[in-house]
């Protein structure tokens, strides 16, 4: 019991870089660059969707992001929305799922669409995504069913960016990464 002693005054650990605010200096693949006002350039991975969202390089640019540690790097993964944030650290509390695997679910079906896929059971739609197969994308539905209604309510908005996400979609079933 170490763990109890004393967190009652103390408040959940925060991403050390909960967002960023910044000129956006380029774009490259899924990534960007981001030069803030003091300076300080970082490295954000970004799902499709929201790159698609972005302003022209030299326009200012807010993300929400989470910082993922490993023993070789410190990652930045970033979104213009908290749904999506937050959703994307849910898929990462899944077994087996990491930042990339929840990167490539975020950028091919949307944040909108994995919230359904993964309630609805829709194992095929899961599935396109690369690097999911009917294994992962069961374990995604045994083990977020229940973590993501609340995620489903937020989604009531209008879809965002459909025929971008439709025209991802048909890249990836012909075969494109």
């Amino acid at each position: 019991g170490g763990e109890a002693a004393g967190t009652a005054d103390q408040q959940p650990e925060p991403s050390v870089i909960s967002a960023v605010r910044g000129t956006l200096v380029s774009k490259s693949g899924d990534r960007v660059i981001l030069e803030t006002s003091g300076g300080v350039s970082y490295e954000i991975a970004l799902p499709l969707g929201v790159l698609e969202r972005l302003p022209a390089v030299g326009g200012t640019v807010e993300l929400r992001t989470v910082l993922v540690v490993r023993d070789d790097a410190w990652l930045l993964y970033g979104f213009d929305s908290e749904h999506e944030r937050i959703l994307f650290q849910r898929l990462l509390g899944a077994t087996g799922v990491g930042p990339r695997l929840a990167l490539a679910l975020l950028s091919t079906l949307g944040g909108a669409r994995v919230v359904q896929a993964i309630k609805g059971n829709d194992l095929a739609a899961l599935s396109v995504t690369p690097g999911v197969g009917k294994k992962t994308a069961e374990r995604l539905v045994l083990e977020l069913k229940d973590r993501v209604s609340d995620l489903a309510a937020a989604d009531a908005g209008p879809a965002r960016s459909v025929p971008a996400e439709q025209a991802v979609l048909a890249l990836v079933n012909l075969g494109y990464g």
